[in-house]
């Protein structure tokens, strides 16, 4: 590729118009389950910013949902567990999955491998820790506390729970990778409220069993956390070919924490986008120049695309990394 590549973790959604008119009056995880509304949802952003990839339209906890977790996706405030998972016995109710419990994903990424030609399209998931967190707290949280007491406190329970959810994960990705999808992202978004130590031991473990689970696929497998700094080494230990970098590192940074064995990815920081032009493209220059430092660089944001962004400022912002990049 003559320049380097740029897409958008939540490109699909959110702060484009095309895409709050199509959901309107569709629930969140309904709109997940429709593969030709998954597909027009999907390539709204490569159509309007002419991005290098599509990003699979689904969410996070589609496959737990799947599993048998009632659950739903609030407006507002995001997935809320009707009942939480707190004790050996609420294991039942989380139970594995097949690829047929996920079948409208698969055919989701057949109608988009056949709409997007030569454009990649990536496929996620949610990593272990991740889903465990909302499992166990019922919903979003700030502070985790349910969760790293069960962690602390539990260490069997903890480590039965985080393997059914490697298993789950594992099998979502295999469904997507199998229907066609051209790379993975495994999204550990809030493994930044894990000091090292308890990353390595309590987490690493299964984030790495899917990634490493992924290993003979033959699509490359990115891992991406918020607030990570400090796990950015072991993040990179954990199989990935690709690591996300939020805003918070500068990548030249990242990449000596990291090693010269893996590409990164990021990391625009998704505030920039309201900062004027002048600001975006300055911000812009100096991710690209540091990301120069490692062996490989995706641009991205340091974090998803937040609903209030001007989508021209993301059309504009992709034109420029491609220009500037290739020079």
């Amino acid at each position: 590729m003559p320049h380097t590549p740029v897409w958008f973790m939540r490109q699909a959604g959110r702060s484009l118009p095309e895409y709050r008119k199509i959901r309107a009056g569709v629930g969140m995880l309904e709109s997940c389950r429709r593969p030709e509304l998954v597909t027009e949802i999907t390539l709204q952003p490569v159509r309007r910013h002419h991005v290098d990839a599509a990003i699979l339209f689904s969410d996070i906890v589609v496959p737990i949902a799947a599993a048998g977790v009632d659950l739903d996706i609030v407006a507002g405030t995001g997935p809320v567990v009707a009942e939480p998972i707190r004790a050996e016995a609420d294991l039942e109710r989380l139970r594995p999955i097949t690829p047929a419990d996920v079948d409208f994903v698969a055919e989701s990424v057949k109608l988009l491998v056949a709409e997007l030609g030569a454009t990649p399209l990536i496929g996620f998931a949610g990593a272990p820790f991740t889903l465990a967190s909302y499992l166990i707290e019922g919903g979003p949280s700030r502070t985790y506390l349910k969760t790293k007491a069960m962690m602390y406190a539990a260490p069997k329970l903890w480590d039965a729970l985080l393997s059914r959810l490697a298993d789950i994960t594992l099998t979502f990705l295999r469904t997507q990778i199998d229907a066609g999808v051209s790379a993975v992202q495994l999204f550990d978004s809030w493994a930044g409220a894990l000091s090292e130590a308890d990353y390595r031991e309590h987490v690493l473990p299964h984030s790495a069993r899917v990634l490493r689970g992924l290993a003979d696929a033959g699509v490359p497998r990115i891992h991406f956390g918020v607030g990570t700094a400090v796990l950015l080494r072991a993040m990179g230990e954990a199989g990935a070919d690709v690591v996300g970098v939020d805003w918070r590192t500068p990548l030249d940074h990242a990449t000596g924490i990291i090693g010269p064995d893996h590409a990164l990815q990021g990391n625009l920081d998704p505030a920039i986008l309201f900062a004027g032009w002048d600001v975006v493209r300055c911000e812009a220059d100096r991710v690209l120049e540091q990301g120069r430092a490692a062996p490989g660089h995706v641009f991205n944001l340091g974090h998803g695309v937040m609903p209030e962004t001007d989508p021209d400022v993301l059309t504009r912002l992709v034109a420029h990394v491609h220009e500037a990049s290739a020079r």
